[in-house]
């Protein structure tokens, strides 16, 4: 039985969502704000977190920065009333994995917590070590680019972005597959969203001319090392 983290303030919408995953087979741990959801996450491990982002003590993009430094692969799926570009982007940034926007359906949200645990259930990733990019010494697990002594922090969407770049490297890394995986739909919202990372990746590798991340068009993304 999958185990779900639902962290959400307000208690009316707790209390329905909390009931609904549980009628439809999940066990459900329930915390009011972002600290409680922290600790409750450290004790029981869950295999999903679903996680409001406007809380009390602990916002949500807050809690998933906290979360990602513990944990690279567990789901999140963030419950807002954002919409903005700019919101949504920092939200995949920090290690989200979906967003509804409130006020959303139950079946929806369903929906998508299957998919992601389909998809991350099977098995957990294993972390490379240390990779070379041209130059740039890349160390996914820490998230850091290094250059002639010069450390560069990434997120966590810019490490897995780059390490599925660096594994098909000389080769077209498919769109649709990136924003699957990654983002959890191949929507034209999360396209852009997959633009945006792209950049910032081609600026933090950008003093290493030999090293490309140019576009297939139509198709994705190839990293030229």
């Amino acid at each position: 039985m999958p185990t779900i983290l639902l962290i959400e303030d307000e208690p009316a919408l707790g209390m329905i969502v909390r009931d609904s995953l549980e009628v439809r087979g999940f066990e459900v741990l329930y915390a009011a704000d972002g600290e409680e959801g922290l600790a409750v996450f450290r004790e029981k491990n869950p295999d999903l977190i679903v996680a409001d982002v406007m809380m009390p003590r602990l916002d949500g993009f807050t809690l998933a920065e906290r979360v990602r430094q513990e944990h690279p692969y567990v789901p999140i799926i963030f419950l807002t009333a954002r919409s903005q570009t700019a919101d949504v982007v920092r939200g995949f940034e920090l290690g989200g994995n979906d967003y509804l926007k409130k006020p959303f359906s139950i079946d929806e949200l369903i929906v998508r917590i299957k998919a992601l645990l389909n998809r991350h259930a099977p098995t957990r990733p294993t972390a490379p070590g240390r990779l070379t990019i041209g130059r740039y010494a890349f160390d996914y697990p820490k998230q850091k680019l290094f250059l002639n002594g010069t450390e560069t922090p990434l997120s966590h969407r810019e490490s897995e972005l780059l390490k599925r770049l660096y594994e098909q490297r000389n080769q077209v890394l498919e769109r649709s597959g990136v924003l699957l995986e990654l983002w959890g739909d191949d929507s034209f919202f999360n396209g852009r969203s997959l633009d945006v990372f792209i950049t910032r990746l081609r600026r933090h590798l950008k003093d290493d001319p030999q090293v490309q991340i140019v576009n297939v068009r139509g198709i994705g993304y190839k990293l030229i090392v």
